[in-house]
């Protein structure tokens, strides 16, 4: 690798963390900001709006493609990715710096709400520039393994915005955090956007988009290009479900639904749950250069759909050792322990919510998502028209759903039964970053690792094969929204998804068919449908007229 090639890699690949990094903060202290921002409403709708706000950063991402994408097609990769981190920086400052509802009303929350949407937009067009710019400089046969860094960055900057939210908290305390604290987080982006501008000042356009325009080869309009004439939609579409959404949802399972499952499920504590993935990450993640190596050797699609393969085939297992492991009176309750909704089936809903706005009052859904919230395992049984939905457990009197008490009736019922309660002492809890050495601990670390090897399998050939798929003419454009519509809407629904057939069976694991099943419709149509792309020269008719 020549000094420029590093140069490339580095000046990418640290504005693309830093990217990140800005991006999931706001994630990362949802619950602070809701009750800064949206601090006239009641608890449960501040937090409701707060969640708004973070998906709206999903949701708009492939729009940011769109636009991004648009623009570096057009006007060049080095300018378009400068504009992107310009914006990404600059919103997540002035979020720290930003009077709260207490302070200007109505006015807070609608600043905040607009902030989220620039930095989802900028996010939509950042991964396909740095990508795109890092692949035309890498040379034949290597792109897999210079694109790789690219795909450290999202862990990385999920990382470094753990850490530092983490030591800032340590530093000023938890009162003087909640209060003041949480703003230092984002204020420190600035610096980081200072750094990240002055190392892509220094960068050279990428070569190949270069001599297109010198020749007037370039796209006049990207988007109609792109997507509008089928010989290159279809490719976009087939990246999308032939590759895209499965790397998505065995990404999201790996990383964000592990953490879900450990804390919402298991009932593991806050800070031994991202201590847990912590380490998971900082061994695993290793993983992503070295299958972008591996690709250039035997290809991008065996590893991608390979991943996903294994993933799909081994989620079932994998998950429950690790209830076993992390509360093992949890998993030996799922087990034993009979419980029933009964309950007329007509009146009982499919609890999808992804925005957490839908509310759900009829006494089976109120039945359905308390057993659910409490991780216990159950059966619907059907009941005449008309019954009042309850739980009966081991045979036991139905408990109504809605009873006045019936929050603290089913608690104590559950508690009788066997179900552990809150002060149950067979979870797995770390008292500091370096407690590790006890056998649940390890067991747990290496499944939790296992999952993140799954990640970079499927996320770190990922970028090279986007790009040799594409055109130079219409790569920035093309690659990046099967890019964000497989990552933020297949994977950004994974969590809301998988809780909602969770509380429809009354299987703690019946969630994990969402990305088994969208893990094995990505192989079947990649096998079909895929090229294998490694050995692809991607500037073949970069110099023919359109």
């Amino acid at each position: 690798m020549t000094k420029e090639e590093r140069k490339v890699i580095v000046a990418s690949s640290l504005g693309t963390v830093f990217e990140w990094y800005d991006f999931y903060l706001y994630g990362s202290l949802a619950a602070v900001i809701g009750a800064n921002f949206f601090s006239q409403f009641p608890e449960t709708t501040r937090n409701i709006f707060a969640l708004l706000a973070f998906a709206a950063g999903f949701l708009v991402r492939p729009f940011g493609a769109l636009v991004f994408g648009r623009l570096g097609d057009m006007v060049g990769r080095k300018y378009t990715f400068l504009v992107t981190i310009l914006i990404m920086g600059s919103s997540t400052f002035v979020v720290g710096i930003l009077p709260t509802s207490d302070q200007i009303g109505l006015a807070a929350p609608i600043i905040l709400i607009i902030l989220r949407l620039l930095q989802g937009l900028a996010l939509g067009g950042e991964y396909g520039g740095a990508a795109t710019y890092v692949a035309e400089h890498a040379p034949h046969g290597r792109r897999g393994f210079y694109t790789s860094f690219i795909q450290i960055t999202a862990t990385a900057g999920l990382f470094l915005s753990l850490l530092v939210i983490l030591f800032t908290q340590q530093i000023v305390g938890a009162d003087n955090f909640r209060t003041w604290g949480w703003r230092v987080p984002f204020l420190l982006s600035i610096a980081l956007l200072a750094i990240s501008v002055w190392i892509r000042l220094q960068m050279e356009e990428s070569p190949a988009f270069q001599r297109m325009k010198a020749e007037g080869t370039h796209s006049k309009a990207p988007i109609s290009e792109a997507f509008f004439q089928w010989k290159n939609a279809k490719i976009a579409l087939f990246a999308l479900l032939g590759l895209v959404a499965g790397q998505a949802v065995v990404w999201y399972t790996g990383q964000f639904y592990a953490l879900f499952f450990l804390g919402q499920v298991l009932k593991v504590d806050p800070f031994t749950t991202n201590m847990l993935i912590a380490w998971s990450l900082l061994l695993g993640s290793g993983g992503f250069v070295f299958f972008g190596w591996l690709s250039d050797k035997i290809g991008r699609k065996p590893i991608i759909l390979g991943g996903c393969l294994i993933a799909a085939l081994t989620y079932f297992p994998l998950f429950k050792l690790l209830s076993a492991e992390a509360n093992p009176d949890l998993a030996r309750a799922h087990a034993t322990i009979e419980v029933h909704v009964v309950a007329d089936p007509a009146s009982c809903s499919f609890q999808f919510n992804p925005t957490g706005t839908a509310r759900f009052t009829e006494p089976c859904d109120i039945a359905k998502a308390a057993l659910a919230r409490a991780s216990v395992n159950y059966r619907v049984e059907a009941a005449p028209a008309g019954t009042v939905a309850g739980v009966r457990i081991q045979g036991n009197q139905v408990i109504p759903a809605n009873s006045p008490t019936f929050a603290r009736d089913l608690t104590a019922a559950l508690t009788t039964a066997g179900y552990p309660a809150a002060s149950n002492p067979s979870v797995v809890k770390m008292n500091n970053p370096f407690d590790i050495f006890g056998e649940q601990q390890l067991v747990l670390i290496g499944i939790l690792t296992l999952l993140v090897i799954y990640v970079t399998m499927v996320y770190g050939p990922i970028a090279a094969a986007l790009v040799e798929l594409f055109p130079t003419r219409i790569r920035y454009t093309s690659m990046s929204l099967p890019y964000h519509i497989g990552n933020g809407w297949f994977g950004g629904l994974l969590p809301a998804t998988s809780f909602a057939m969770i509380a429809q069976t009354g299987d703690v694991y019946f969630g994990l068919w969402y990305p088994i099943v969208i893990a094995l419709m990505t192989v079947v149509i990649g096998l079909i449908f895929v090229p294998e792309t490694k050995d692809r020269d991607i500037y073949a008719g970069d110099s023919a007229k359109p």
